[in-house]
């Protein structure tokens, strides 16, 4: 699994576009819903039952003190989802002592293992012409600057097409037949979810509203680097978060991601 830690007062929103979503408090990320602020994101594998690994990360956070303010306590806002790799882990599910960890050992300036790592371990693609045809995936991670602000691009991709270069030729999916069919009857798809999640961290000044619309781009991004993408069998969602630190251009931080999150989805099975 993999948690990612922000600062206090960090704004957030997101979008789920695929059919077959595990996640939890992403309702919250609506820009017409009450809660602004996010405090983590977990990402995990175990499919719906590693979102129970966000109870480690809220206790955590409970005890610095962090969350919306309630008369009850602080409740830590912590956006979760989660990937089906039940099949390549081994039926691992991730819970409240994992995501606890997770945490703790996150660090900021430590370098950044991409691949077949953390939430990415038992993420495979190319499953749209039959699951036995699957190839690995990955973690993978991009950034750029616009103007004086920094964004970045996370990507679990688990997609149940293919992930394609840049030039169009597929970098990493299927390894059926060229001429095998698409969605085989009956469906194969055994692993029930194919999810791609992508997250965006910025630290321009923005709105809960203009990351709504970041995450719009995001899923233009998505659908750039994966065919067949968004599919019913798949999980796809963006989450956007904004430190506020630097001014930010929106319209050209959401054309900066069409691009930066392909690279981040394709950097996540380069050399797999």
């Amino acid at each position: 699994m993999t948690v990612i830690t922000v600062p206090p007062l960090t704004v957030a929103s997101g979008e789920v576009r695929g059919g077959a979503p595990a996640t939890r408090e992403l309702a919250l990320l609506d820009p017409a819903r009450l809660v602004e602020h996010v405090d983590s994101v977990v990402l995990a594998g175990g499919s719906a039952f590693g979102l129970a690994a966000a109870d480690g990360v809220m206790s955590a956070l409970e005890a610095q003190g962090r969350g919306f303010h309630t008369a009850g306590g602080p409740v830590p806002i912590v956006p979760t989802a989660a990937v089906y790799d039940l099949v390549e882990s081994g039926g691992v599910r991730p819970g409240p002592a994992e995501g606890a960890a997770a945490f703790a050992a996150a660090r900021i300036g430590e370098p950044f293992e991409t691949g077949r790592v953390g939430v990415g371990r038992g993420t495979t693609v190319g499953k749209w012409k039959g699951a036995e045809h699957r190839s690995p995936g990955g973690l993978g991670t991009a950034s750029t600057r616009v103007g004086d602000a920094t964004i970045g691009a996370l990507a679990v991709v688990n997609a149940i097409g293919d992930v394609i270069a840049a030039d169009g030729t597929v970098l990493a999916g299927s390894t059926a037949p060229p001429d095998a069919p698409p969605f085989p009857e009956p469906l194969p798809f055994v692993e029930g979810e194919h999810t791609t999640l992508v997250v965006v961290a910025t630290d321009a000044q923005l709105s809960k509203a203009d990351c709504h619309l970041v995450a719009h781009s995001v899923h233009g991004g998505l659908s750039r680097a994966l065919f067949p993408s968004h599919t019913r069998f798949d999980g796809d969602l963006a989450v956007v978060l904004a430190t506020g630190g630097v001014h930010g251009h929106l319209d050209r931080l959401r054309a900066a991601v069409l691009d930066l999150v392909p690279e981040a989805i394709r950097a996540a099975v380069d050399g797999t």
